[in-house]
């Protein structure tokens, strides 16, 4: 039995029919408003967040936008589309992540000007010798907290040329993989009826025949929002009017590493409270959870202290919390165990593909033009050749941009990360994504190679840790096409987006980057979380980056070994022979791989959520009915959480302003 029939069987065949519907346009004037909502609105919302409180808005800004747009829609005696409801759903992801391209060189400019030198290693003088990342210490612009000054123009140059490059890149590697995972291999991607099923809930809550749909993702909202009020608007409130804030649920989980340090040495585990997660498990695969979730505790709970004993965990020491052991621990021992078990997944992906396209009686020289598309016409795709030429001269100009901005490090490697390494991690990526809802990487790689550059090829600098390099995992975009699919939008639409995106996200980004930066340096008190973590993450990027000066110390020599991936590799192919000797489900041989690295204090409400799906609404409300509640539910409960989110910023900004109000 393969992946799609274990799924099927689960859920039913009706939850992976592709509506026979024409494809639409959702792309039209009400994006373009939706966009400058997303960007004048939302983006400094985001922004503002991640600098108090450290979190990103995540989907929360884009349903927050859906259901606005929808509820004046409905005051307008129209009604918005599938299609117009998942374009915007697309704006939404593209706009508000990170705060922007140029929020990078607000961190830039921190180290320049703002770390101590203990933070930096000893490399800020390093770190200044090139312009393009941030102008020198003393310069006007960083005096002034301004981007509008010549001293950041090779900055945002570099910037803005990285971000058009990227963007095609991305594109165009994705759309690749998606023809091959979706149409070729016709994977069945578990999780992307979620968004899918989230738009049609809106866009069918007129009718009567889809009603149903508007009562379970209204119900979810009012969880989210109950949820939302416990989890972020107390803590929200209470911090802005006293000196600490109330956290009645923990943030971001709690530890009990220590407690169990005496019994199970070098074991990590906690509970994180937040109950979105069993809202994930009530989508994923059942299976693919049981995999996760063993494999997570098995790792943490048992392998950790055999591993202890054995002396392999030798930096692991008591006293040591759940974040910190983690990360000694993966240094011990699991990022190059990992490492093997990805190659495995490689492995059996490439040996998949080959088989279907065999199978699919595709001549080689016609595989890119003759690939299988799903049910329906006229979806809006363009030639695979035009795909590949336009990411293959994309992947060259990155190439060129890395060595035009650092000459000394070796091209041939460039070249590696863009043109091999780039497109199989991808497609590892994409495969793991449409058989389990979960990406997989490969942790690392890039520190690991520039130190490889730094030790065998005689590269010495730190430019290229700042470097646009042309590495990078496209593979969610496979599912991010499957779920235009699902909603019957035309991949046009989600092109003329992009297009808007890339000259709005720019400029909001600089404009709204620089005022809050105007505002108060970054970071300072006026920005909590990134005055206390910011330390920390300088330390951490200066103390990779001093690896690769003249006689710098690198740590990855030996986290990394060949050993330890002989291991993982051995591991993950005794794992798939029990799996098809013994008949057992494929999706928990890729949930048992995918759980080796998944962070324990999340499996107990993810295991909930799979076990009260299993067991009792599957009972209550019979298999199929619940299988197509289940994504409108995840859905709901991302939006309900989004509008308190919203609500906290709001709150936030305003006694800020009245603080710092001069009367």
């Amino acid at each position: 039995m393969n992946v799609q029939q274990e799924l099927e069987q689960e859920w039913g065949k009706r939850a992976f029919e592709v509506s026979s519907e024409p494809f639409q346009d959702g792309f039209n004037r009400r994006s373009i408003i939706g966009a400058l909502f997303l960007a004048f609105i939302m983006l400094p919302g985001a922004i503002y967040v991640g600098l108090v409180l450290g979190e990103g808005m995540g989907t929360a800004a884009q349903w927050v936008t859906i259901v606005l747009f929808g509820e004046v829609a409905r005051r307008s005696f129209t009604r918005l589309s599938r299609q117009e409801i998942y374009v915007l759903f697309a704006l939404g992801g593209a706009l508000v992540v990170g705060g922007g391209p140029f929020f990078s060189l607000i961190w830039h400019q921190y180290l320049v000007q703002g770390a101590s030198e203990p933070e930096t290693f000893g490399i800020l003088h390093e770190i200044q010798k090139h312009v393009w990342i941030a102008p020198p210490r003393g310069s006007p612009a960083l005096v002034n907290r301004t981007f509008f000054h010549v001293d950041w123009l090779p900055a945002i140059t570099v910037v803005v040329l990285s971000q058009l490059l990227g963007r095609i890149n991305h594109f165009c590697l994705g759309y690749m993989l998606f023809r091959l995972t979706s149409d070729v291999e016709r994977l069945p991607f578990p999780l992307a009826p979620v968004a899918a099923q989230g738009a049609t809930a809106l866009a069918e809550s007129y009718d009567a025949e889809g009603s149903w749909r508007w009562r379970v993702f209204g119900i979810a909202t009012t969880i989210g929002i109950l949820f939302g009020a416990v989890y972020a608007f107390i803590p929200t409130a209470t911090g802005a009017i006293m000196n600490y804030p109330i956290q009645i649920l923990p943030i971001p989980f709690i530890d009990w590493t220590q407690r169990m340090e005496n019994t199970f040495p070098a074991s990590v585990f906690g509970l994180n409270p937040n109950i979105g997660l069993a809202f994930a498990g009530f989508v994923m695969p059942f299976w693919t959870v049981i995999g996760t979730v063993v494999s997570s505790l098995a790792v943490n709970l048992i392998a950790n202290p055999i591993l202890y004993h054995l002396g392999v965990l030798h930096t692991w020491k008591p006293g040591m919390g759940l974040v910190v052991a983690r990360v000694v621990n993966g240094y011990d021992w699991w990022m190059g165990f990992g490492i093997g078990e990805a190659l495995t997944v490689a492995l059996i992906g490439m040996i998949a593909a080959v088989g279907t396209l065999k199978r699919a009686n595709v001549p080689t020289s016609q595989r890119a033009d003759a690939l299988p598309v799903l049910p329906g016409k006229h979806r809006g795709d363009f030639p695979m050749p035009v795909a590949f030429v336009l990411w293959l001269l994309a992947t060259l100009g990155l190439v060129g941009l890395c060595h035009k901005l650092v000459p000394t490090f070796p091209s041939w490697m460039l070249m590696l990360y863009g043109f091999l390494w780039t497109p199989l991690n991808s497609y590892i990526s994409a495969r793991m994504i449409g058989l389990t809802g979960q990406g997989i990487n490969f942790p690392y790689l890039r520190e690991g190679s520039f130190i490889l550059a730094a030790r065998q090829f005689d590269y010495h600098g730190v430019g290229i840790w700042f470097a646009p390099i042309p590495l990078g995992d496209h593979g969610g975009y496979a599912q991010f096409l499957r779920e235009a699919i699902l909603t019957r939008t035309k991949i046009t639409s989600l092109i003329k987006a992009e297009v808007l995106v890339f000259p709005l996200l720019l400029g909001c980004s600089i404009m709204f980057c620089s005022l809050l930066w105007r505002i108060a340096p970054i970071p300072s008190a006026a920005y909590p979380y990134a005055a206390k973590m910011w330390p920390i993450g300088a330390f951490n990027t200066c103390l990779w980056a001093s690896s690769t000066v003249q006689d710098g110390r690198s740590f990855i020599e030996e986290a990394i070994t060949l050993p330890k991936i002989g291991w993982g590799l051995g591991v993950g192919l005794t794992l798939f022979g029990i799996t098809w000797l013994f008949k057992l489900p494929t999706l928990l041989f890729y949930g048992l791989i995918g759980g080796v690295g998944y962070p324990p204090e999340n499996c107990i409400l993810l295991l909930t959520g799979a076990l009260l799906g299993r067991f009792y609404f599957v009972k209550r409300f019979g298999k199929e009915q619940w299988r197509m509640y289940t994504p409108i539910l995840a859905a709901g409960f991302a939006c309900g959480m989004g509008l308190v989110t919203m609500v906290c910023v709001g709150l936030s900004m305003i006694v800020k302003s009245v603080i710092q109000s001069v009367y």
